[in-house]
This record gives C-alpha cells, structure tokens and sequence, in this order.
C-alpha cells in the first residue's frame, strides 16, 4: 500500500504564483512583442571649427594720465567725472597769475630789444655811408655790424623767452590728452602741483574698442601649429575668429578679431598670451572684467559629429553608441570620443560616414533585436512643451465658464429654498 507524501501550503502557493507570471509573462494568442521605436541619425562627415574657450580680461586699448606742465595752485576742476572727454578739452585750471605776468615781462624785455637792434641797424647804416665816402675807418664799421649782429641775437633771446612765457601761461589750462572715458577726480581745488612731480591728476581710457587679453597652453598652440603643419587641419590665411562670452555666460553680441599672440612663454604658467580686439560703441565692457573668449584656431576635416546623447557608457567607462543595420537591428558598437563641439561630441575612432546610429529610446533596445527607426527631431522637447502649455491654458480657460455655471446654479438653489419658505 503506497501513501503519498501530503504537499505543503507554501509549496503549493509557490507553485500557483509561478503559473500566474508565467500566463502573465506569455503574450495573448501566441504573438510577439512588437519592435521598439527609436529616434534616430545618419552620421555625415563635415568640417567642423576647431573652437577653444580661454579666460581673459577686458583691458582699454590707450591709457593717459592726466599730469600738470605748470606748477600752481588747483583754482578749478572743469570735468565731470566719469564722463567722456575728447583730446584737448581743458580739465583743470592752474592760477594763471604770476603767468600772465611772466608774459607781460617777457613782452617788455622783447621791446627793449627790438629798439636796441633798430639802434644798431642805423648805426651799422651810416657808417657803410661813411665807409664808402673814406670819411670813417674801418674799425668803426666793424664796431657798427657786430652791434647789429649782438642787438639781433638779443631780440632773438626775448622772442624765445616770450614764446616760453606764453607756453607756460596755456599750460595752465590741463588738458585731455587723449580722447575716452575719465575716472574719478585725485586732485580737488587748492591742491598745489608741481610740473616735475608725480601726482596723477586723473586717468582718461579710451574704451571703443576694446582689448582682450587671454592666455593659451603654449603645448596646446603648437600642437595646434603642427596640426595645421601636416594639412590634418586648415585656415584662413592664418585668421582666427575670436568671440566673447560675458562673466553670465551671455554672448557678447560684437565679433572681434585676433591681434597678435605672444613670442614668449610664461616661465611659471607655460601660458603664451593671445590678444583681441573687439568693438565697445555701448560702453558694456570695462576694464578688469572677466570674460571667456572663444577663438577659432583652424577647421578639422571630415569630422564625424553625433549628439552628446547619442554617446552611452558601459560599466567600465568606455563610450559606445546603438547602431542600426540595413535590415533595422540594433547593435553595439564601441567610440572613442574627441572634444565637444557644442552640443556635440567629435568621434575620433569608431564610427564611419553614412552609418545609422539611435538617438532616443536606448532602454527598450537589444543588442541584435529589430528596432523601428524614425528621424530624430532636436526639437522634439521644447515642441511638446509648447504644446502642454498650450493645452494647460486651453483647459484652464474651459474651467472658468463651468465655475460660472456652478456659481449660477447655487444662485437658483438658493431662489428656490427661499419660495418654499414662503409658501410654508
């Protein structure tokens, strides 16, 4: 007589559970699951700029400081500060006193001059008469011319030393030797200057345009040389397309265009400075400001180019993008990734031109599996947030008209309740 071994409660269960996953896991009526759909791009090769992003500091392109050429006592600051001023606008007046009267001294010494030469003149003449009539020797002839020349070289000395007084009577109007955008006042009225000292009265900068000063890794510019050296690279007569962004990260709307970079390299950085300028009419960058520069440093040929997104990475770090055959099945295939360029990455090894490789939808993929491709579309995500926000307000204004109604319903709820009152 044979007795069964009775079945557990909980094998029992374990056993029901596993055939209800397993007619869940199975597919209604036998079929299979459909392919996944996935966005995706064909790669195409192009020439792409080589761009770099360097630290730099806005610097003015001429800077003047305002000195006195006569010495004196401040009777007036004319400037508004902070404003802009242009070459030869007066500044500050010096107390022209003592001035105009070193000028007034400089006038009487050249009349007391003039007369003695006119003296000498007369002289000199009437005994050349006396010469050529044997009346006078010839040593008072002499005499005569060398007091012409001695009264000459006088008038000469006091028309210097007037020229020299009147200068130093103009020179006590400071001003603007240049053109731009003065600072802040650092002398004020009653301040004594001093032509040979060293007192800066103010600063002018001219500010349109404007410098840029960045700095380059002077191993990146020469593999940047070498680059364009062997035709892996190319350029435009050597030019560089120079642009700024702001300390925000804004774009500064003005291009600019690359000066001169350096012959030497910093000794303690290895950094080699680079130069741009860049037109300033709104006054918008100021000297010391911080700013990045991007400079196009050549064009690499044949690029290939694929969405950041595109690029996934396995377990151990290493990029791999999805690709899709001819006959729409996915497969793995390992990149090597290059520099950015925008939104962007540059795939040095790994991928071919005209290759298909998935976009968006990678968790639904197996490797080998079929896949449904469509184009991929960059703008996809601001569409459909343009359209949910089209469809929140189109709801919320359906929302306000039922409000109504309700508020009109209570209102007749209300109406009625009270003629029932009434009628009690």
């Amino acid at each position: 007589m044979r007795f069964t071994r009775p079945i557990s409660i909980a094998t029992l269960g374990a056993v029901l559970i596993l055939a209800g996953c397993q007619e869940e896991q199975a597919p209604q009526g036998g079929a299979a699951f459909p392919p996944p759909a996935v966005a995706v791009i064909t790669v195409k090769a192009e020439d792409v700029p080589i761009t770099n992003e360097l630290p730099g500091r806005i610097a003015a392109t001429r800077t003047a400081e305002v000195r006195p050429r006569a010495s004196g006592i401040i009777v007036e600051r004319v400037f508004e500060q902070g404003s802009q001023v242009k070459e030869g606008d007066v500044l500050y007046r010096i107390d022209p006193a003592q001035f105009k009267l070193q000028v007034d001294s400089a006038e009487a010494t050249l009349r007391r001059a003039q007369a003695t030469q006119a003296q000498a003149r007369n002289d000199a003449a009437r005994q050349d008469q006396l010469k050529k009539s044997n009346v006078a020797s010839a040593q008072n002839y002499d005499d005569a011319v060398a007091k012409l020349a001695q009264a000459d070289a006088d008038v000469a000395s006091a028309q210097a030393g007037l020229a020299t007084a009147k200068l130093n009577l103009e020179y006590t109007e400071v001003k603007a030797p240049i053109s731009g955008r003065i600072g802040r006042a650092l002398i004020t009225e009653g301040a004594l200057v001093s032509a040979n000292g060293t007192e800066n009265l103010a600063t002018i900068q001219q500010l349109d345009p404007v410098y840029a000063d960045f700095t380059q890794s002077a191993t990146d510019l020469i593999r940047l040389r070498k680059a364009l050296e062997d035709g892996d690279l190319m350029a435009d007569n050597n030019s560089a397309a120079v642009k700024l962004l702001l300390d925000d990260g804004s774009p500064y709307p003005q291009p600019g265009k690359l000066l001169f970079s350096e012959a030497a390299v910093d000794e303690t950085t290895g950094q080699v400075t680079l130069r741009g300028e860049f037109p300033n009419p709104d006054g918008d960058l100021l000297p010391g400001m911080y700013v990045r520069v991007q400079i196009e440093q050549g064009v690499e040929k044949g690029a290939v180019m694929v969405p950041q997104q595109a690029v996934q990475r396995d377990g151990s770090g290493s990029a791999l993008v999805y690709v899709v055959t001819a006959d729409n099945k996915a497969g793995i295939r390992p990149v090597r990734v290059g520099r950015a360029a925008g939104t962007r990455w540059v795939i040095t090894d790994g991928l071919k031109d005209g290759e298909t490789i998935i976009v968006e939808g990678f968790q639904k993929v197996q490797p080998g599996g079929e896949v449904v491709p469509s184009p991929w579309d960059p703008n996809a995500v601001a569409k459909d947030a343009e359209k949910e926000g089209a469809e929140g307000a189109a709801t919320e204004g359906d929302e306000k008209p039922d409000d109504a109604k309700a508020d009109e319903a209570g209102k007749a709820e209300g109406a009625d309740a009270a003629k029932t009152e009434q009628a009690k």
